[in-house]
């Protein structure tokens, strides 16, 4: 996991990199939001909420030294970009409350509901997470966030085609590396340290590439 570790350090670093140079960046004609920065950023904090969450489920519970430290770079690498996208929102004179309805920027202008994002884990699935228990719980976490990772990477990759200013694209770029790099990590080890876990049950989690 070493590499991993490093991968991230360097990948955090310059997400807050970005927080910094963003007081610059405002007065730059190309750096002033569209309504994609602008529902990129709403849409992939409300995301990221649910990620923070289900690493809330796991930290401090007996699920295996692996999950425990992946689970705690997601919940800090995360609630760093939420910080910082709540942030942006805000300077641009936008709401940082959490929408009931997502995703036009990516859907040609059609909102779907928050329970129908990329990769997004239900009400059950995330009932299940809680009463899990050991190895069982382990697997589950890392099952579930291979699957919230796979969404959001889509969502990255796509902010990535569609932004326009330079800090939310930089930023949806570090996502996607970040997310790719752990989803091939979660691979590794639900193939090996949890593969003979028996899955909990409901987990019904999609096992994208």
């Amino acid at each position: 996991m070493t590499g991993r570790r490093h991968f991230l350090i360097g990948a955090t670093t310059g997400a807050v990199g970005l927080a910094v140079g963003a007081a610059g960046e405002r007065v730059m004609a190309r750096d002033a939001p569209t309504s994609t920065d602008v529902g990129f950023c709403t849409d992939m904090t409300v995301h990221h909420l649910q990620a923070l969450a289900m690493c809330q489920r796991v930290i401090g519970s007996d699920t295996g030294d692996a999950v425990q430290a992946a689970a705690s770079e997601v919940l800090q690498n995360q609630s760093i970009e939420v910080g910082m996208m709540r942030a942006w929102l805000a300077d641009w004179g936008e709401s940082t409350a959490s929408p009931d309805m997502v995703m036009a920027w990516m859907h040609g202008g059609v909102e779907i509901p928050v329970a129908n994002m990329h990769g997004y884990a239900t009400d059950a699935q995330m009932r299940n997470l809680a009463l899990a228990e050991g190895a069982d719980k382990g697997r589950l976490w890392l099952e579930l966030m291979r699957a919230h990772h796979v969404g959001g990477v889509a969502m990255a990759n796509a902010a990535t085609l569609l932004a326009s200013s330079d800090k939310v694209l930089r930023l949806a770029r570090v996502q996607a590396d970040v997310q790719t790099f752990e989803i091939g990590q979660y691979d590794l080890l639900l193939a090996a340290d949890y593969a003979e876990a028996s899955s909990a049950p409901g987990a019904d989690v999609d096992r994208q590439p």
